[in-house]
């Protein structure tokens, strides 16, 4: 099309305008209503699951399918489903060098059971892909951060899981406080120990984790993090119910 088409599309006869002008008030009225109208969501948790060098095949599963049945622990299940006005939303990620964070399952809102199935099948059925053996928690973080951000719920939370300490990458101690993470609660669920050289739990508590409520959930071991991930987030949902009646 040539200028002056150009030109001529752009112009509008009074009725034309007219009738644009009440479709687009229209259109911005039906707007509002639906803004007002959206179901409120009272937490966004994210979270991020180890997948780095020291997790093999098993644990790797292990840690998966634990946090699959964890979700669907039967007091799990009625603390997500308890409050149908205000539900929880979930994104789920694997991450372990700077160069390896992977989106298992997009943010999800948490309406009804087949939800949460839905959730469970889908990281049962997550095959393990090649990633950086190294291990960057504070990458890690980060990438939670960047899920986090759009969400506009009453509280944000992130988790990240891990079997050791950082060994590469931005360390998490200096990460926490970069301002994308106001507002946000990091927790984290250790499994193991550590070693002779770091108490993990300690190095979560005082590196890692940050903001309102923080906590540390330990799992003995991988055989035990179904357990440790049913615990932890029991705690962080019924942590929002005293917050709501406080």
């Amino acid at each position: 099309m040539g200028q002056h088409g150009k030109h001529r599309s752009l112009v509008m006869r009074p009725r034309q305008f007219g009738r644009y002008a009440l479709a687009l008030l229209a259109a911005l009225w039906a707007g509002g209503v639906v803004a007002q109208t959206d179901t409120p969501c009272r937490q966004a948790l994210a979270l991020g699951l180890d997948v780095s060098g020291s997790v093999d095949e098993g644990e790797y599963r292990l840690q998966l399918d634990g946090l699959a049945a964890a979700l669907e622990h039967a007091d799990v299940l009625r603390a997500l489903l308890s409050q149908p006005d205000r539900p929880i939303q979930i994104a789920v990620y694997e991450w372990s060098g700077p160069s390896h964070q992977r989106l298992l399952q997009d943010w999800a809102t948490i309406t009804d059971r087949t939800v949460v199935a839905s959730i469970a099948n889908r990281l049962r059925g997550t095959a393990r892909i090649k990633a950086d053996p190294s291990t960057g928690i504070g990458a890690a973080m980060i990438y939670g951060q960047r899920l986090l951000a759009g969400r506009k719920c009453e509280t944000r939370t992130l988790d990240i899981s891990g079997d050791g300490p950082t060994n590469t990458g931005p360390r998490p101690q200096d990460v926490r406080y970069l301002s994308g993470f106001n507002g946000i609660t990091i927790n984290g669920l250790v499994i193991g120990s550590g070693d002779a050289d770091t108490d993990l739990v300690t190095y979560y508590k005082e590196l890692v984790i940050h903001g309102f409520g923080r906590f540390v959930e330990q799992a003995d071991d991988f055989k035990d993090y179904e357990d440790a991930m049913a615990r932890k987030l029991l705690r962080e949902l019924r942590g929002i119910v005293v917050s709501d009646l406080q």
